[in-house]
């Protein structure tokens, strides 16, 4: 089962993705993940992403493209994915119908979380993350025992630069101008499910295996 996770970002997508992963032993492709290792690192995509990453901006299609080609021909894909954060504009969509075209598979659902945008700027500005083993937290919704340290290594938390309020409110409109058209692509195609992503994560996840079925 080949699936996407649509909805703006502070959806849930990733955490949901997860359980995706536990429960159905699907794979999560995350871009957003993809892209951070290459800034961290410094490779030449991380070179060419940062700036825009940090400004709320998209990255280019023919960047992301390449990216997730490469990942989707890795063996662990073979029986189906959820991808993370892709696609982000129509004309990636249709790229993405192309490249798996190629290799015989096709979309099976596209899955909508709906968030209201007060939602998801209390959830993205909130969190913090650990540098050095990328643990998530929440100032409110998930904190650590010890304010502002990792539980685990006690290091200080960070901020993501791209979560800092006005960086994610540039995100979301770009979200509503760029990526909500792809909503109408998979709908047009019938693909299309939405999903009311408020509430806890067991209830979010609820809702997603009534679309995907249990195992």
């Amino acid at each position: 089962m080949d699936v996407i996770l649509f909805g703006p970002p502070g959806a849930g997508k990733g955490t949901q993705a997860q359980r995706l992963l536990s429960f159905y032993g699907m794979p999560q492709i995350s871009t957003g993940d993809i892209l951070r290792k290459a800034v961290k690192e410094g490779t030449p995509l991380g070179l060419k992403a940062k700036p825009l990453m940090e400004t709320g901006k998209l990255v280019p299609d023919d960047l992301v493209i390449g990216l997730v080609e490469e990942r989707l021909k890795r063996l662990d894909c073979k029986d189906g994915f959820v991808l993370d954060g892709f696609p982000r504009t129509v004309a990636q969509a249709q790229a993405l119908d192309a490249m798996l075209a190629s290799l015989g598979r096709r979309i099976d659902h596209v899955l909508s979380l709906e968030v209201p945008l007060e939602v998801v700027v209390q959830r993205l500005t909130g969190r913090r993350c650990c540098p050095k083993d990328g643990r998530i937290y929440h100032v409110t919704e998930a904190p650590p025992k010890v304010a502002g340290l990792c539980d685990e290594c006690q290091t200080p938390l960070a901020q993501r630069p791209d979560d800092r309020e006005d960086v994610v409110r540039a995100r979301q409109v770009t979200y509503r101008r760029d990526t909500e058209p792809v909503k109408a692509f998979y709908a047009g195609q019938g693909l299309l499910r939405p999903v009311d992503g408020t509430g806890t994560l067991d209830e979010v996840f609820g809702r997603i295996q009534a679309v995907l079925g249990r195992k």
